[in-house]
């Protein structure tokens, strides 16, 4: 029986989730994916290719918004893995609009999900790491957070709520052995990242503003990600990492 490191990555039934989940797989982690009942056609492919590597993968199904849905996905998962050495917080969502229309409902669903999910999420896993003195705790952020666009205020308040959540908790773990670090990833090709793609135009001018001349793709992410989740990132904590191909330099 080998000694696998496990991971939970939440939002893995397509995008950046999947390909983290696959990448974490390669790289010898096994893994629980969460994503939603109505995912779970995907969800079960990611798991199969997953056991195809030699690791052991579960789904569980939850909505990270949900407090009731996260603490029984938690001890579902720490009940069948033994423990979770690092959590990808993933799952996230983006309703495009601009300000002066934006419904309240689309702001606290972005919220709820992007933010309040990361904070539900951590905190139930928490008593487990602290009692093993390790974690490894990365949140996906976006460097929407750090910038923003138009039509994504909600969006960019929600993911600079991680980054600021996750320095703060980094401050409060880290004498436990718990590290907690955000990744940042810029324009990536994904049902999600099409928002800002579906135009032409708008397409060419993210290009001609990325250093790197491409549009990202989600396994450009999981690299990173690995190195935050990994005994790498040992003496890193609290910081966020652009991951865009160089739109964002600070």
């Amino acid at each position: 029986m080998t000694d696998s490191k496990t991971a939970l990555v939440t939002g893995a039934s397509r995008g950046i989730g999947a390909a983290i989940a696959l990448g974490l797989a390669q790289r010898g982690y096994d893994v629980a994916l969460n994503g939603l009942p109505n995912q779970d056609h995907n969800l079960s492919q990611v798991a199969t290719d997953i056991r195809a590597l030699g690791q052991r993968a579960e789904v569980y199904h939850a909505d990270v918004s949900n407090h009731t849905q996260v603490n029984s996905m938690a001890a579902a998962i720490l009940h069948d893995f033994a423990k979770i050495d690092a959590i990808v917080n993933n799952a996230g969502i983006l309703i495009a609009g601009a300000v002066d229309g934006l419904p309240e409902d689309a702001w606290d669903s972005v919220m709820d999900v992007n933010a309040k999910g990361s904070f539900m999420v951590i905190q139930s896993f928490l008593p487990a790491m602290k009692a093993r003195n390790y974690g490894r705790i990365v949140n996906i952020a976006s460097i929407g957070g750090k910038h923003g666009a138009p039509e994504q205020a909600h969006y960019s308040a929600s993911k600079a709520a991680v980054m600021g959540f996750s320095r703060v908790l980094a401050q409060e773990v880290g004498p436990m052995g718990i590290t907690v670090n955000c990744v940042c990833p810029g324009i990536i090709l994904t049902e999600m990242g099409r928002v800002n793609l579906e135009d032409p135009q708008v397409r060419n001018a993210w290009q001609e503003k990325t250093a790197l001349a491409r549009i990202g793709d989600p396994e450009d992410v999981v690299g990173p990600v690995a190195f935050f989740a990994s005994d790498e990132s040992a003496f890193v904590t609290g910081q966020t990492l652009n991951v865009d191909g160089g739109i964002v330099f600070s």
